[in-house]
């Protein structure tokens, strides 16, 4: 099952990213890991470390592949657990044009209709949004986000996803150690390599 899964994402990224993309070896430990996790391969996923129950922060220099591969790798999983990607960037805006509601729409809104299954989220690009203001308050939109995220993943098992080019560090500098206490139980930690060259050139 998970070999024709394999094919068909092949298939995919040949749609969405033409026969010049491919996974270079420095990067492999990386897209095995991913792999394991969308396919849900217990054996696998516990060898390489990976909790199937969490989530996955992807960390990474700028041009790496972060967003291709959950792009990519996101169709493998079923549809009430594929993830919907949303940049960290539209969700700040969403906050300074719609206030406090955006905030609600990806965290104790974010289930399906009529139902209590939480939607999962990967918000892509976590740092590079900024602080907004709406009537005048300021908010760290993502990290309230994360933080109500964080709540719902204990009470209704919401399971998030998050892309970024920050280290361990700058997550606790732009983002407050509460936060970072709470990525650790939140996500599986998966880092590219340092040396991993940056695609886009």
């Amino acid at each position: 099952m998970g070999q024709v899964k394999a094919r068909q994402n092949e298939d995919e990224r040949r749609k969405v990213y033409g026969l010049q993309f491919r996974i270079d070896d420095i990067d492999r430990p990386v897209v095995v890991k991913l792999l394991a996790y969308f396919l849900q391969d217990e054996s696998i996923a516990a060898a390489e470390g990976i909790d199937l129950h969490k989530g996955i922060l992807l960390m990474g220099p700028i041009g790496c592949g972060k967003t291709s591969l959950m792009t990519l790798l996101r169709v493998l999983a079923p549809e009430s657990y594929r993830p919907q990607i949303v940049s960290c960037r539209d969700v700040s805006f969403e906050f300074g044009k719609i206030g406090y509601d955006a905030i609600a729409r990806y965290s104790r809104n974010a289930f399906f209709p009529y139902s209590s299954i939480p939607r999962v989220h990967c918000f892509d690009d976590l740092g590079v949004e900024q602080n907004m203001s709406f009537w005048g308050n300021n908010c760290n939109v993502m990290g309230e986000i994360l933080l109500s995220r964080y709540d719902l993943l204990i009470s209704h098992k919401m399971v998030t996803h998050v892309t970024t080019n920050l280290n361990s560090q700058e997550l606790e500098d732009g983002y407050g150690n509460r936060l970072r206490s709470r990525m650790r139980v939140m996500f599986n930690l998966i880092a590219f390599d340092s040396a991993t060259m940056d695609k886009r050139h």
